[in-house]
């Protein structure tokens, strides 16, 4: 026996040791990548200070972040009461007038009105029935005309049917300031389908549809602008004022829509991916691949470095998820955040760098119809103290069945079994603390459930261990864990706790806010919580309880200990946050929103002016106004020689020196009598669609095919073209469907490709350049010349636009690449001034091979600011560098917003591979068609180092999806299959 025992210490003394030795191990490697990120971002703020350098005021030039009041200053001094009639007032009359229209993104979990299933999984937490609140807050602010919260439509027959309705309108319970109610005025939850059909899915796989939300939700915000427009607009559209994402699925849709229609995007992440991933990393369960299989956590993570290089504001609750949390992203720095900022106060240029502002906003909450009740348990539970003749609520009697002595004091936590929510180190700290035993109960909501068995393995594992934690400390009739609880028996739970004299515990390990300190404290609980996180600024305001070290199990009973037996401490806890809970009502909330919102600069849809004057007419779709037409004039520009055009100043002009002024005069005089023209023909047309000059001629053509296949040379292109107009011969010389060429290739190697291939301009509707950085259409008259370019297209993309900051730090990259390998003679990689324009910025690649992969130049440009999209085009020996709001696909859909040309209505034709931008052209609603063998080679290095699976981008198994050989009959097969042409 004691041979054995021997044996056993020395077992677990090797196991110790392993683990010791693995968990040394991972230190080192978050050591490794914190000391390298801190080397990069260093790196990168000397040379982005070393191009502003020249004006530098001497605040600017140190280098801390100081108390970092370019993020706002307390939350308790950024939140001053409303506290008399008068300021109200004066508030509401400067709203009066406004009409605005907002836009809310939450994709995933299962929202709805009332009766919120909260906890019924993980993607059903806070965040819903935050959004919820939040556009009924919003809805009922002075000013606000309309708010829709868009989310996923779910019909499917695992949930309840109120999921699959198409729009709810949501009950405004402020209806003080709804005093000019119309038609469609208040707050709406807008389903859009997209995903699998009859399925709900968890936000993980969500990714690979987004683009499909995207289309469906763009398609939706323009009806809907149309209609605000004949209600409230006098005709013209109403834009959203912003669109707002929540969550990093959303903040990627939110982006795009934002490029869409060229409106403002906020950003409100509510937890992170990269402190997720470090947090996980820290615990060693799973190793970075797993980690990214089960969550796609750079998918995710990716999403969120878009919502910073898009995002006007970024939302956050806490001064800690600015500090310990954005800070891990490339796309945001503290202290260059505070740099940039200085330079703009000061009118000082920025060299092409952007930094999104950081908005400390907490959520609100309503409070009128809380009554906090005291604590007084004296009697038996049965017969409701303050209605004798009532029943306790039921959920009382649901969780008061699991105790022995009813009476105790309550420790009430509210999380679902999710392993960050650290309940089980809570559980096992009441365990061992056997004063605390005896003085209180436990409480664990931990959402709803049916069986183990059907809950999500991660649930069902942490729910096991609870149990066998009550099991193990023998804690039956003390620790209640009732299975099921509707939304509207929250207050009642909360009410239950205070009147045990209890307290309200938020045991996670990081918290981004933590709405239920706020819930907990308005009902008249004290709290103890985690010190990392939002809970630190909300006990700043609050003052009504104690913070802990969430992995200190010793520490959390403490502190439980110290309220539960000390009364007068209970009882000034609860006093305090009573007092100042009014920081956090959702006036308070919507004010400082609507304040931030209006510091942003109004951005919407340009041609929506009426530039020259001219009346405007109704229209009957996106693009039918005749302003559109009459303000061809001034944006749109023929090219006479396919060379670079605009107004960026680094172009050379139309023409030569001693005929410049001449050209352009030719130019406008015959844009000026041609648009008249066309203005002219479409008058007298009663049928829009049947004007034989109208332009561009796509907006009469039933179907729009795509070319954008990524073939390196000029000769495959023009013969995969040939091969797909011979597949719809006999519908393309009837007029039906139109052709758009897609493509990196600039307007000068356009017409080479028409004159190689034998095409005309005229066979394409569109041009697609530079990749997706220009735009241009074919002209209707020959002699005017072969393209005309849409400037508005311009004016819609250059949102951050880095111009020469961008331009510089770009040659000073490819210097970098160029020394590293400075025993060649030839250069790596060159600027390619005859093929960059004025939104576009090309460079040669002689060595594909020796080229970072694009997520490294990406990274570099983030770093310092700059926003913007690299891509590797012709299988790597080009790279294209264009704004951040523009992308082939984004072309497409600024099409149907300019033109009404319907995405449903378009094929895409691409290779089995392509250019880095390649898989934003295989999702949405439009239909794709992969030409098998095409492009296959560009599946090299610079696809290979995507962060993430191209099933995270589009899925797998779609109907909108079909693959052919590059043949003319099979091509036309699958347009068959596709439904998209009659056999």
């Amino acid at each position: 026996m004691g041979r054995f025992c021997i044996f056993t210490r020395k077992t677990q003394l090797a196991q110790d040791n392993v683990e010791k030795m693995i968990n040394r191990m991972l230190e080192g490697e978050l050591a490794q990548r914190n000391a390298k990120r801190r080397l990069e971002r260093e790196r990168g703020r000397r040379e982005a200070v070393a191009d502003m350098s020249e004006d530098l005021s001497e605040g600017e030039k140190g280098d801390t972040v100081g108390d970092l009041s370019a993020h706002g200053d307390s939350v308790r001094g950024r939140l001053p009461r409303i506290n008399s009639v008068d300021a109200m007032e004066a508030w509401v009359n400067q709203q009066k007038g406004k009409k605005l229209y907002i836009i809310l993104i939450s994709l995933h979990g299962l929202l709805r009105g009332d009766n919120m299933e909260l906890g019924r999984d993980s993607d059903t937490g806070g965040q819903v029935k935050y959004v919820v609140e939040l556009a009924r807050a919003l809805a009922s602010m002075p000013g606000v005309y309309r708010v829709d919260l868009l989310t996923r439509q779910v019909s499917a027959p695992d949930v309840d049917w109120s999921y699959g309705e198409p729009t709810e309108m949501l009950n405004i319970r402020n209806e003080d300031f709804l005093d000019e109610m119309g038609e469609s005025s208040g707050a709406y939850i807008v389903r859009i389908p997209f995903g699998p059909k009859d399925k709900y899915i968890p936000k993980e796989l969500l990714w690979p549809h987004i683009p499909e939300f995207v289309d469906g939700a763009l398609n939706h915000i323009i009806r809907m602008s149309k209609s605000l427009g004949e209600q409230i607009g006098g005709g013209k559209p109403v834009w959203p004022v912003a669109i707002h994402g929540h969550y990093a699925d959303a903040g990627d849709s939110a982006a795009l829509l934002s490029g869409a229609l060229n409106v403002p995007m906020l950003f409100t992440g509510h937890s992170l991916g990269r402190d997720k991933l470090e947090q996980l990393l820290k615990q060693g369960r799973l190793s970075r691949d797993e980690i990214n299989s089960t969550y796609k956590i750079m998918r995710r993570i990716e999403a969120e470095e878009l919502s910073l290089d898009v995002s006007e504001i970024v939302i956050t609750s806490t001064r800690q998820e600015i500090e310990e949390q954005w800070r891990l992203y490339d796309g945001f720095d503290p202290i260059l955040e505070r740099k940039l900022r200085a330079r703009i106060r000061r009118n000082v240029s920025c060299y092409g760098r952007f930094m999104p502002r950081m908005a400390i906003i907490p959520p609100g909450m309503e409070f009128h119809h809380i009554v906090p009740h005291d604590g007084d348990m004296d009697g038996e539970i049965e017969g409701n103290e303050d209605h004798p003749s009532s029943p306790d609520p039921s959920i009382w009697i649901e969780i008061m069945r699991f105790f022995t002595n009813s009476h105790k004091p309550m420790i009430l936590a509210l999380a679902r079994p999710d392993p960050k929510k650290n309940i089980t180190t809570l559980v096992t700290a009441f365990g061992e603390c056997r004063p605390l035993r005896e003085l209180a109960n436990l409480t664990l909501i931990m959402g709803n459930r049916d069986g183990i068995d059907e809950m999500s393995s991660t649930s069902a594992s942490v729910l096991l261990s609870v149990l066998k934690l009550i099991d193990k400390y023998d804690l039956y009739g003390q620790v209640a864990y009732p299975k099921h609880h509707k939304q509207s028996d929250v207050p009642d739970i909360y009410r239950l706790a205070a009147k045990t004299k209890g307290v309200f515990i938020n045991p996670a390990f990081i918290e981004p806010f933590g709405l239920t300190l706020i819930e907990a404290a308005a009902h008249g609980l004290p709290m103890v919580a985690t010190k990392n996180g939002g809970p630190v600024d909300i006990h700043r305001v609050l003052d009504n309880g104690l913070l802990v070290d969430p992995h200190d199990q010793q520490s959390i009973a403490a502190a439980l200990l110290k309220l539960v037996a000390e009364k007068h401490l209970w009882a000034k806890c609860r006093q305090n946050g009573l007092k100042n809970i009014h920081h956090f009502s959702w006036p308070e909330h919507c004010k400082a929103y609507l304040s931030k919102i209006a510091g942003c600069k109004p951005r919407h849809p340009q041609w929506q002016k009426s530039d020259d004057g001219a009346d405007t007419s109704d229209t009957d779709s996106p693009g039918d106004s005749l302003r559109d037409i009459q303000d061809l004039s001034l944006n749109l520009r023929f090219s006479l020689d396919g060379e670079k055009t605009g107004g960026s100043g680094n172009d050379s002009s139309l023409g030569s020196e001693g005929n410049a002024a001449d050209k352009k005069s030719k130019i406008e005089n015959a844009v000026l009598a041609w648009s008249k023209g066309v203005v002219k023909d479409t008058r007298k047309a009663v049928d829009h669609n049947s004007s034989s000059g109208k332009f561009p001629s796509l907006r009469r053509r039933k179907q729009i095919f795509v070319v954008a296949v990524d073939f390196d040379t000029i000769a495959s292109l023009a013969e995969a073209t040939r091969k797909i107009f011979e597949a719809v011969e006999k519908e393309r010389l009837e007029g039906s469907i139109g052709f758009i060429l897609s493509t990196s290739l600039a307007i000068s190697e356009i017409r080479s490709f028409l004159a190689s291939g034998g095409f005309s301009p005229s066979d394409f509707d569109a041009f697609i350049c530079n990749s997706g950085s220009d735009l241009y259409y074919s002209t209707p008259n020959p002699e005017d010349g072969p393209f005309v370019i849409d400037f508005y297209y311009h004016s819609h993309i250059e949102y951050r636009w880095g111009g020469e900051g961008l331009r510089k730090t770009l040659f000073r990259w490819s210097s970098s690449v160029n020394d590293k390998k400075a025993e060649d003679a030839e250069r790596i990689v060159s600027s390619a001034e005859q093929l960059s324009s004025d939104y576009c910025y090309a460079f040669t690649v002689k060595k594909p091979g020796s080229v970072p992969p694009v997520k490294e130049l990406q990274k570099v440009l983030r770093i310092q600011a700059l926003r913007c999209h690299a891509i590797y085009c012709q299988n790597g020996t080009r790279i294209n560098v264009i704004p951040v709001l523009a992308s082939r696909s984004q072309a497409l859909r600024y099409l149907y917003v300019r033109w009404g040309v319907e995405l449903a209505s378009m094929v895409v034709f691409v290779g089995e591979c392509g250019d880095t931008d390649y898989e934003g052209l295989l999702g949405g609603l439009h239909k794709s068609v992969i030409l098998k063998g095409a492009c296959s080679s560009a599946s090299s290095q610079f696809h290979a180092n995507r962060s993430y699976p191209l099933s995270d981008i589009m899925p797998l198994e779609s109907p909108n999806v079909v693959q052919a050989a590059e043949e003319s009959s099979a091509i036309r097969s699958s347009l068959e299959q596709l439904g998209c042409l009659k056999s």
